[in-house]
């Protein structure tokens, strides 16, 4: 599968599982991280030598890889958070990444020239390797699915950009005692990642460890020039060489940090659901309460909604208020559409339970008239709330 269609894949499978909601990064943040890489064997087509006298050139010894052991990797990010902006219960980000890997490389099985040195003859056994160090830039979509679990917010991510290539310490050589050296010189190509990683919390607000899992790859591979030696002592005939290298291939496992700015701390705990006591002749005033960022009614906001249809069968009403409210974790605008919204369920609830709808008025107050006043950002239980008045 090649990597366009790897990233494709990746994407198809993670978009339809993005449908929860919850706390998400808002703003601006930075974060750091490094762990253990691995670059995937690199094919390496040939070596081509120039040559002054016949003017020509010569290739030879193809269908080796190299391979590693595996290295290491650091990624650097500077990023923005929007929310929830497709109002999902996740979050939309996007950044800039910074990345270095390097990883030590050997030629596979000390190959065999497929055929004679046109100069020195042969054929003859080869081997060689060196460190093989990749840096870039690329640019990073990433959505987080939140409310998981309250200590973690797994996230997916797709990333694009360009990165560069060094064979540093790069060296092939026959036995015969031809070397090639290709340190000194590097090429670069478009790429492409996949992000699967996870945020923990760390208890200061806006600071969290991350744990990830990176794919990426290159969409095209790299033709690096090399100094032909002969027994150490530079050739003068061939004069030049270069070796061109397959799409590289990179899968790396990171450990880091993340720190968002303009956190607000944590929320205190929900308070209790009020309990309401008994009473001998019907309440004129009935509350219903509603779960953070949502509109829908619960099984008790059914009941409560029920015991005020049938006081208003009981007791002599002219108009009945539907009043909604919001908490204040969201914009006056967001937050006035959604009270609204729940006083419009709850209306509809009174009519579906045989209330005349023309005794019905509803309006709508936003983060405004707060039961239990609040810093801006802060999640309330009871400012979330339809007052239900029976006049």
């Amino acid at each position: 599968m090649n990597v366009r269609n790897m990233l494709l894949a990746a994407t198809v499978l993670v978009l339809p599982t993005a449908a929860m909601a919850g706390e998400t990064v808002n703003g601006f943040y930075v974060g750091l991280g490094a762990g253990f890489d691995m670059l995937n064997p690199v094919s390496t087509n040939g070596v081509t030598e120039y040559y002054t006298h016949p003017n020509s050139s010569y290739s030879y010894w193809g269908g080796n890889n190299l391979n590693s052991n595996g290295g290491w990797g650091v990624v650097g990010s500077v990023g923005y958070g929007f929310g929830d902006v497709f109002n999902s219960g996740g979050g939309v980000r996007v950044e800039l990444e910074g990345n270095y890997r390097q990883n030590k490389v050997h030629l596979g099985n000390h190959a065999t020239l497929t055929d004679p040195d046109p100069v020195y003859g042969g054929p003859f056994s080869i081997g060689g390797g060196g460190m093989w160090q990749q840096y870039g830039v690329m640019v990073n979509a990433l959505y987080d699915f939140t409310t998981v679990a309250p200590w973690v917010t797994p996230y997916v991510g797709l990333g694009f950009g360009y990165i560069w290539n060094n064979f540093q310490g790069g060296n092939f050589y026959d036995y015969g005692g031809f070397s090639y050296n290709f340190s000194g010189n590097n090429q670069g190509s478009a790429a492409g990642q996949f992000i699967l990683g996870a945020a923990f919390p760390l208890g200061v607000p806006g600071l969290s460890l991350t744990t990830e899992f990176r794919f990426l790859g290159q969409f095209s591979g790299n033709t690096l020039k090399a100094t032909p030696t002969y027994n150490g002592v530079p050739t003068t005939n061939p004069i030049a060489a270069s070796a061109k290298f397959g799409s590289p291939t990179n899968e790396s496992l990171l450990i880091g940090l993340r720190y968002a700015f303009n956190t607000a701390p944590p929320p205190p705990p929900p308070a209790p659901a009020p309990v309401y006591a008994p009473a001998p002749a019907p309440s004129r005033t009935y509350l219903v309460f509603f779960d953070w960022d949502r509109a829908d009614l619960t099984g008790r906001a059914r009941q409560i909604i029920a015991e005020a249809a049938q006081a208003s069968t009981r007791v002599q009403v002219t108009q009945i208020e539907v009043s909604g409210y919001a908490d204040r974790t969201g914009t006056a605008q967001y937050n006035l559409a959604l009270s609204r919204r729940r006083a419009d369920n709850v209306a509809g609830e009174l009519v579906r339970l045989g209330v005349p709808r023309n005794v019905i008025s509803i309006q709508a107050f936003g983060d405004t008239h707060l039961l239990v006043p609040t810093a801006e950002g802060v999640r309330e239980p009871q400012n979330r709330r339809v007052e239900i008045i029976l006049k």
